[in-house]
This record gives structure tokens, sequence and C-alpha cells, in this order.
């Protein structure tokens, strides 16, 4: 029964978007309807590569992580492009597209989400994003919420025996494998959510200003482990809330500055950010707080009349949490495009594990040089591939204060990917990262940034 209604679900989001899509390219013309920025314009390539119509693409969702163990699913996206005829076209990396996740791991992670995109939707200035998902993961890593205890390097008593000499300075794997007995899942927990996010966004100056307002509504269940356990003694401690059951709600706002040439692969702009995100019990929280985010991503080619495509890319984000927050909320940072998961992870510092780092102020910074090396049609499909060195580092503090003053509250990682570009939109990420404390893989859909 459950299977058949989230059946039904994507085939009358399907048909909604489908007729979203026939309803703007019903007056196709080569003429656009407003006025929209050069800069925006896709380049003569990726027009050229860009597909007509309604098309899939998907890949088996394949991983292997110490902490989650063997990940199997498949992520995929329906694309609906519209024809060369309409205006659109050469402005839009896609007139609506829709995205579904369904996923599973040997350690019982799961999810289920789809989400939709429609820029321009019905040929007016508006864009319209939603979300609806679901996740259970028994394998959440907890390491503080404040400088003092998720800073300080990892540290262990060979086998949990304190009567031993402490091991400073370890590595991730081998702290891990030391915390046995009652410790074994001491940084370890279980969340279960269910999340709606709906945002509207109106576009100004020609394409490349961007005002958005937004809801998002989630219930979770937050549950630590028995035995010794580091989430529920500093819940025992008071230190912090939002253990158990939580329903939270925010309204949100936000600006955007960009002037990307393609969203999904960008080669040539600037994509600014500023959110906001305020949850209040008298809107049917739980808690009163305020989240603000902000990010600036900038692309540029390099060497053009050397190199066909050599892009270097680089973001600088920071975000601040407010108020009486659940130590949740500080692992996630709000943005247009997606959240964004707190320090560590494939999306902020790769080379350490996810939330590794938290605390009221965070800030990040990724470069990647991504190189494209090769293209090819196989099967109808067009596949380019691209070489991406990168390099992040990033910080916690306690408050803004701090940050200006604690600059060996930094940590960095460097690191090697593969970009495969599928079709233009579809981006297969691979990415390598080690730092002084761990190493791993990332394999994903999209670009970190």
């Amino acid at each position: 029964m459950k299977n058949s209604i989230q059946l039904l679900f994507v085939l009358v989001l399907t048909n909604f978007v489908s007729k979203s899509v026939l309803a703007q390219t019903a007056t196709d013309t080569l003429k656009l309807p407003f006025a929209i920025s050069d800069e925006k314009k896709l380049s003569d390539e990726d027009l050229a590569n860009k597909k007509e119509g309604t098309y899939v693409t998907g890949v088996p969702d394949l991983s292997s992580d110490p902490i989650n163990g063997f990940g199997y699913g498949g992520e995929g996206t329906i694309y609906f492009n519209g024809k060369k005829s309409d205006p659109f076209f050469n402005y839009t990396a896609y007139r609506a597209k829709m995205d579904i996740v369904l996923f599973n791991t040997t350690k019982q992670q799961r999810e289920i989400k789809i989400a939709v995109d429609i820029p321009y939707i019905f040929n007016t200035k508006w864009r319209l994003r939603g979300e609806a998902a679901y996740e259970i993961n028994p394998n959440l890593l907890y390491f503080g919420i404040n400088q003092s205890t998720t800073l300080p390097n990892l540290s262990y008593y060979p086998n949990s025996d304190s009567s031993q000499a402490r091991v400073d300075n370890a590595s991730y794997q081998n702290y891990s494998s030391n915390l046995i007995g009652a410790n074994k899942l001491y940084n370890t927990y279980t969340k279960q959510e269910a999340i709606l996010n709906l945002s509207m966004e109106r576009s100004f100056l020609e394409g490349r200003l961007r005002a958005l307002i937004g809801y998002e509504y989630a219930a979770l269940k937050l549950t630590p482990f028995t035995g010794n356990s580091m989430l529920q003694n500093d819940n025992a401690k008071g230190l912090i809330t939002g253990v158990g059951k939580n329903n939270v709600s925010f309204v949100q706002v936000g600006l955007i500055y960009d002037t990307r040439d393609l969203e999904t692969d960008p080669s040539q702009g600037f994509f600014a950010e500023l959110t906001n995100e305020l949850s209040l019990k008298a809107l049917g929280s739980q808690y009163n707080f305020n989240k603000t985010f902000g990010h600036v991503n900038y692309y540029h080619k390099l060497l053009p009349n050397v190199f066909k495509k050599l892009v270097f890319a680089g973001r600088i984000a920071m975000g601040y949490t407010a108020g009486n927050s659940p130590f949740y909320e500080y692992q996630d940072q709000w943005s247009s495009e997606g959240s964004i998961e707190g320090l560590g992870g494939g999306g902020t510092l790769r080379g350490y594990k996810q939330s590794r780092y938290l605390a009221r102020v965070m800030q990040f910074s990724n470069f990647e040089l991504r190189y494209r090396f090769a293209q090819f049609k196989l099967l109808n499909q067009h596949f380019a591939l691209s070489a991406v060195p990168f390099f992040d580092f990033g910080g916690v503090w306690d408050n803004y204060s701090n940050f200006a003053k604690q600059f060996k509250n930094y940590r960095y990682n460097e690191g090697l990917g593969l970009r495969v570009a599928w079709n233009v939109n579809t981006i297969l990420r691979f990415d390598y990262a080690i730092s002084k404390e761990d190493h791993q893989f990332f394999f994903s859909l999209e670009h970190a940034f």
C-alpha cells in the first residue's frame, strides 16, 4: 500500500510538471517575454550538447563507507527541456526537472526523496522549488556543538582501557576501532526525519537577482544508543536540546545574485546568496531560534585560448546559529539549492567525517580546478570528463569575536576528483580527500558547489 501511494504521488507530480512545461512552451517564440542578461546565456558548446524534449538520466547509487556501510539504490532525474524554439532554451539548464532518490545501506540508512524545480514557471519571472523526503539513519555522528568539545584532536585509550597511556592526535580509524564495549557507539545516534520544503523565487535585474520566500516543516526523532553516549551525556547535563521527538517549522527568506552561464556545470559567473531561517513557537515550532547563511561562489575560465575548458571554481561561506537551537540544526545550513550539512563530509570539508566540527559560527571555503580532458558520445548520450584537484578549509567558533582571533580553529584537506557531465545537466562526482585525521571517498550527483 505504501509503495502504491508513493508511485501515485510521483505520477501526479510528473503530470503537473509536464503540464507546466507544455503551458510554458505553448507560446514558443524566439523572443523572450522579458529581458534576461546575456551573462546567463549558455555557451555554444553547452547549447550544442543540450538535448531537446523530455529525457531521463539515472545512475545506480553505490557507495562504501566505514560509517554507513555499503550503500545501494538509485538517483535519477527527469528533465523537461522543451524545444530549441523556446526562447528560454538558450538561458536555462532546463525548463523543469524532477529528482528522485531511493537509497539504502547495509547499516540500515534509508532515504527516499522527490524534488521539483521549475525556473520561469508559466513563462513568468517566478521559480518554484519543492522537496519531500524521508530518512532514517542510525549512523550519524556527534562530537559536540561548541569549539571546546568539537575542535580537539581525536584521542583514545587503547581498547577503552583508561589504565593505559592515552593516544593523542589519532586518526579517525584508530579512534573508532578502540571504542569498544559500552563506549562502542559513543559518538553515534539515530535520526528519523520527514521533511517538506516549498519556496518561490522572483527574478529581477534581467535574471541576475532573485528574491526568495519559503516554508519548511520537519518532524524528527533523535535517539542515542544505550551505553556510554556523548549525545545522551550532554543532554542529561542540559548542554543541548533536541534529543527525542521534535517538530520544527521555518519561514525562509533570501536574496540571490546569479550570473552563472549554466547552473548545473558553470564555466563563468558568480553565485552569491544570503538566506535566513526563522523558527518560532508562534508558528508551530518547538523552538525559537534563527539561522543565517551566506556564500559566494565564483567560476572563471582560465586560458581559454589554450584549454577548451579549464575552470577555476571557488566558494567562501559562513553560517551563524542564534537562539535556543536544537543540536541537530547546527549541522544544517540552508541554501536555495539544497541544504549544506555541517563542517565535514562531501559538501564542506571532504577529508573529515560528516558534522565533525560544529558551533554557532561556521566558516568554510572550497577551491577546485576543473579541467575537461575528454568528451564523447555513447549510445546517443553525450559525456564529458573532467579532472578536479581541490582544496578545502574551514573552522567553527562559539561567537563572532572568537572568529576574528582564533585562526587555529581552521582545519584543511586536499583531494582529487573526477567529474562526468552526462548530457550537460547531470554531473557525476567522484572525490577522494585526505586530511591529517582521515581519508574519504565520495560518489554523488552534482558538483559540491
